[in-house]
């Protein structure tokens, strides 16, 4: 998986292993960096990698 990747809320959800239901949260609250194609939310790998750190600092989200 390179840092580029583009991921679904669905392939995020199974990454970070919580509900899709909890995943499309913290998207729409943009909590989680994403962007629409069309009606479709994606999220770039990277920008999880950056959400990681932020949450291991103890920053809020």
């Amino acid at each position: 998986m390179s840092d580029n990747e583009i991921m679904t809320v669905s392939e995020v959800a199974e990454y970070f292993k919580i509900s899709e239901v909890t995943t499309y949260k913290l998207v729409q609250e943009g909590k989680i960096p994403a962007f629409k194609i069309g009606r479709h939310w994606r999220v770039k790998r990277s920008d999880l990698t950056e959400f990681i750190e932020k949450l291991k600092r103890g920053e809020r989200i």
